[in-house]
Formats: structure tokens, C-alpha cells, sequence
């Protein structure tokens, strides 16, 4: 027997197979965004299958039993729809657009692509390369590598911490078997979600998805390898016009209370025009073009951090700047700007539901994270909840953390991590 929910205009049911499906119908539209996310991503690969969760992303729309590459993109595109995919640290999303009546065949494709993969060795070899020249690209991006430098540092030796795009040597590594193997690991019913939102019928959704994912394993998936923060040094001199940057610490997880808070520092320090970061380093001084400061928060773990991008005669001011900017913020947040980051983070949060897609998404993160969708008048209440307090407490826990050290570049007159830790 299934088992139903209903909140406001979204409807949750658990399949008797575990797979939990989940709308929310948004009257006025004419349109439907639905996907499927399973709970495998990138922290979910042992160390050989590095770069496999994205591969298998790329694989999905490669053809089938039923429909090859061409057929697939032909019958989406006939009725004026579109598919795509996403790899992430923590999940792959398989998503698409389409016009409400359309919604059947949006769901046929996506079960499909994931039910019946051919992975055909043809079409395999040749995505192989397609990903090589994607890594190389990335590897000509300095502002990009060092986001995973700072990763890889942060959380040393642990699968949280790999690049998503694996290396070279691990892409080349893999094969049908091991695409299938790691699918039957990972992709487990109870740990996949469908979500669909905009003009949407739950039942019929339901009626639509039906048994098509029944092959899927109804038992849970193994836990991933837990997320442990050492934080560290990583330092690459090449011959670059900028020196990129990012400091890097500990913060909350998804499921910690104070990820709110956190959001709401890192507004304040690094989120906009009017943030510390950009008003101090970028139009006082000069000293970047670019400056920001972000939270990304994983199931079990988070990470908060500055990135900023200044040249090789800056870097003796830019640096002592950015972190003495840092520190003061976690002592001196005022009421004000507390209250211009909450206003901030409340029009995102609600600019993001009146999408489709982006409200599919954040249903299908909450099941997954949450194991329900959280209303918005709770999340409103949260952020609303949070005081200056709250807001200097988790900034001060975050630098209590060693911290994170990432950079590449014309970088040799950077001062050393422990002048840095003595600075904090």
C-alpha cells in the first residue's frame, strides 16, 4: 500500500517499493518540471571509480533498448520539450520540461533512460573522450580548479572531497560492468525521489511512474563514508595574470540548526554589493576584481569560504585585508545588516518557488535531506528567527576550525598558513 501526504499544494506518496514521489501543483502554468534524483553522487564512488557518477550522467542519454541517443532527443524535442542531467556531490538529478500534457512522455524518457541503459562500449568510448576534453577545460580554468583544490584539502582523503569530473586515468578505467555495478550500489528506491512541479496532476504522476522503476533495489543503499573536515595547505605556482584564492572552514551541515545562520554570515561578509568583502577589498582599496564569500552545506558536514582573485603586487595587502575584514565581521555583525541578509535570503528562497524547476529541485533536496518538503512558512520562520547572536556564534565556531588554504597562481609572496591562523 502507498502512503500519501499533502501540504499546502504538494502531494507526497511513499510507493510500497519505497520510492517516494512527490508535486506540487501551481495553477496559471502551463508547463510541468519533473525529474527523477537519486541519492548517488560523486561522495558515493570508492577511490577506482572516481569520476562515475558524472559519467553515468552523461551515459543516461545515450541510448537504450527501446530508443537510441537520436530518439531520445527527437521525441523530447517534438513536443517542444527538453531533458538533461546533473551530477552533484551528494545527488544525480535527471530532469525534464515539457507541456503539461506532455508530462507521460517526459516520465516514459526518464524511467527509461535509468530502467534500461544499453551503454553501448561504441557510445561509451566516445563519452570518454567527451569528458577528457571537458577535464581538460577545466584544467585551463584556474578560478574553477581551485574550488576543488580548496575541496580536496578541506576534507583530505575523503570522497567528499574528489573532483566530480574524476581524473583521466579513472574515466579511461570504466566499463558497462562497472557503471552497473555502482548503479545497483547506489541507486536504491528508497534513496531516489520523482518530483514534479508546475502543471501537474499527483495521480496521474503517480499512475505514469507506476512500476516503470520496480528493478531498482527496494533496500537502502550503503551509507557514504563520512564527511571529515581537516582543513590544510595547497599551493600551485603557475604563470597566471590573477592569483585565485579561497580560505575555506568548518561550518554546519543541512541538518544542523544553524545552517540558516550560516547562510546569513556569509551574506553579510561576501553576498553582494553592499557585503564587507566587496565594499572593503574591491571599493575602498581595488585590490580584486572579484570577491565573494559562499556556504555549501552536505548531509553531514559543511563548508564556508572566501573566494577572490587580486594580482601578485596585491597579494601582500589583499590578504591581510580580506581575513582582518573576516574577524571583525564575526564580532561586530549589526542588526542592521542581519536584517538586509534575511530580506536577501527570503527573496531568493521565494523568487526560487515561483519556478517550476527550481521548485521540483528543492522538493525532491528536502525529501532527500529532510525525508519531508518543508513549507514555506517554516523556512520563512527560521530565517526570520535568527538573531545577531545566533549569527556571530556560528561565525566564531567556523574559525575555531584549522582552516583551509587553496591557491593558485602567481602566488609566491603569499604569507604562510600559520601567519594566516596567527591573523585569525
Amino acid at each position: 500500500m502507498s502512503v500519501s501526504d499533502r501540504v499546502e499544494n504538494i502531494r507526497v506518496t511513499t510507493l510500497e517499493n519505497g520510492l517516494r514521489v512527490v508535486s506540487e501543483t501551481m495553477p496559471g502554468l502551463a508547463t510541468v518540471a519533473m525529474g527523477i534524483w537519486s541519492g548517488a553522487g560523486s561522495r558515493h564512488e570508492r577511490a577506482d571509480e572516481q569520476g562515475l557518477a558524472h559519467l553515468l550522467e552523461h551515459m543516461a542519454f545515450k541510448g537504450t533498448s527501446r530508443r537510441n541517443a537520436l530518439q531520445i532527443a527527437e521525441e523530447i524535442e517534438a513536443v517542444g520539450g527538453e531533458v538533461n542531467a546533473e551530477t552533484n556531490t551528494e545527488y544525480t538529478a535527471y530532469y525534464a520540461r515539457t507541456l503539461g500534457p506532455d508530462m507521460p512522455l517526459a516520465v516514459d524518457i526518464l524511467t527509461d533512460i535509468l530502467a534500461d541503459p544499453a551503454f553501448d562500449t561504441t557510445e561509451l568510448a566516445r563519452e570518454k573522450e567527451v569528458i577528457l576534453q571537458e577535464i581538460g577545460a577545466y584544467e585551463d580554468t584556474p578560478d574553477e580548479v581551485v574550488f576543488d583544490m580548496v575541496m580536496e584539502t578541506a576534507f583530505a582523503g575523503a570522497p567528499i572531497g574528489r573532483r566530480i569530473l574524476g581524473t583521466p586515468k579513472t574515466v579511461r578505467a570504466q566499463n558497462p560492468k562497472s557503471m552497473r555495478g555502482f548503479m545497483d550500489r547506489t541507486y536504491r528506491l528508497p534513496s531516489m525521489v520523482v518530483s514534479a512541479a508546475g502543471a501537474i496532476d499527483h495521480e496521474a504522476l503517480i499512475h505514469e511512474v507506476g512500476s516503470q522503476l520496480s528493478g531498482f533495489s527496494p533496500d537502502h543503499a550503503p551509507a557514504p563514508e563520512v564527511a571529515l573536515y581537516t582543513g590544510g595547505d595547497s599551493r600551485r605556482v603557475k604563470a597566471l595574470e590573477q592569483a585565485h584564492l579561497v580560505f575555506g572552514f568548518d561550518a554546519p551541515s543541512w541538518r544542523d540548526p544553524d545552517h540558516y545562520a550560516m547562510h546569513v554570515f556569509s551574506n553579510i561578509l561576501g553576498g553582494g554589493m553592499s557585503s564587507r568583502l566587496f565594499q572593503e577589498v574591491r571599493e575602498k582599496r581595488g585590490l580584486c576584481y572579484e570577491i565573494y564569500s559562499f556556504f555549501s552545506p552536505f548531509s553531514d558536514s559543511g563548508f564556508f569560504a572566501i573566494y577572490g582573485g587580486t594580482g601578485e603586487s596585491q597579494l601582500a595587502d589583499y590578504t591581510p585585508l580580506v581575513l582582518d575584514t573576516l574577524c571583525d565581521a564575526t564580532n561586530s555583525v549589526t542588526t542592521a545588516e542581519v536584517s538586509r541578509a534575511k530580506a536577501q535570503m527570503k527573496m531568493s528562497l521565494l523568487t526560487a518557488l515561483e519556478s517550476p524547476g527550481r521548485r521540483a529541485e528543492q522538493m525532491a533536496r528536502h525529501m532527500l535531506a529532510y525525508g519531508r518538503v518543508l513549507p514555506r512558512d517554516e523556512m520563512v520562520s527560521m530565517i526570520d528567527a535568527i538573531t545577531v547572536e545566533d549569527v556571530c556564534r556560528v561565525a566564531s565556531r567556523a574559525l575555531k576550525a584549522p582552516p583551509t588554504i587553496a591557491a593558485i597562481g602567481p602566488i609566491k609572496p603569499l604569507m604562510s598558513i600559520d601567519a594566516m591562523v596567527s591573523r585569525l
